[in-house]
């Protein structure tokens, strides 16, 4: 298995004692998970760029959170129609989205 150039983390809301305090899933973290998956697919950047359901990322007030490493660039208050965004800018253009970022 080859290392991916980016890694995309969605927060899910999860906690440690696997109960779900729920502001990111809430606001649509499953859909913006799925609209990364199926825009890495289209693009054919699968072996470059994975993507990961994370557990709560403590800031809750913030979300739903998106993180891309190894930029350790943050995102907060992403909405499914901000992904192809994401994806074209940062991810093939190698520029963060300025108006998402922490």
């Amino acid at each position: 298995m080859e290392k991916p150039v980016k890694h995309i983390f969605v927060c899910s809301s999860f906690r440690q004692n696997g109960m779900q305090k729920g502001f990111c899933n809430a606001q649509g973290s499953s859909e913006i998970l799925m609209r990364f998956i199926d825009e890495i697919d289209d693009r054919e950047l699968g072996g470059e760029v994975f993507i990961s359901s994370t557990g709560c990322l403590g800031i809750c007030e913030k979300g739903p959170i998106v993180v891309v490493y190894p930029d350790n660039v943050w995102y907060s208050s992403v909405t499914p129609d901000d992904v192809p965004l994401i994806v074209d800018s940062h991810i093939e253009g190698g520029t963060p989205v300025e108006r998402l970022e922490i």
